[in-house]
């Protein structure tokens, strides 16, 4: 049992069709048909202008009848046709594409400089070469020393 004051949905009234409207889509279809699927302009022009006006007569809901509202986010999907497309236009790439690619870009320069030795720690890694190389150099000197002293001291015990 309903609440009190609710009504079902099974009350509701009815909306028929306007016979007028409908003989006048059935001349409508008949004329497509035997024009080879063609609408016939003439009468096109006249089903616009009367769906524009049956479009306006409909009650519409809440504020839509006070106020024009256009969603500027609302975005038509328009139809392009294929003799338009620019097949040899460049493509856009994403923010995330451009990003990459600059990186590397950077990364290719940083390289390069730092195979000329003209960064900061090319130069750094230059100057620990160095020292390295002069440790090394003092070192087999040493060895060479005392190699040196050993030998004389063999010579001098075989004496």
């Amino acid at each position: 049992m309903p609440r009190g004051g609710k009504k079902g949905h099974k009350g509701r009234g009815k909306q028929f069709s306007n016979p007028e409207e409908i003989d006048r889509q059935m001349r409508a279809e008949r004329e497509k048909e035997a024009n080879g699927g063609a609408e016939p302009e003439n009468s096109s022009e006249s089903e616009e202008e009367s769906s524009d006006e049956e479009f306006d007569q409909q009650k519409k809901k809440g504020v839509e009848g006070l106020i024009e509202i256009e969603n500027p986010n609302r975005v038509s999907q328009k139809s392009k046709k294929v003799a338009d497309l620019d097949v040899s236009a460049p493509k856009e790439l994403s923010r995330r594409e451009r990003e990459e690619i600059e990186k590397q870009r950077a990364k290719e320069r940083y390289m390069k400089l730092h195979l000329e030795g003209k960064t900061e720690q090319a130069r750094a890694d230059l100057a620990r070469l160095a020292i390295i190389k002069k440790q090394r150099e003092e070192a087999a000197r040493k060895r060479d020393e005392l190699r040196k002293a050993k030998e004389e001291e063999e010579a001098k015990s075989k004496r």
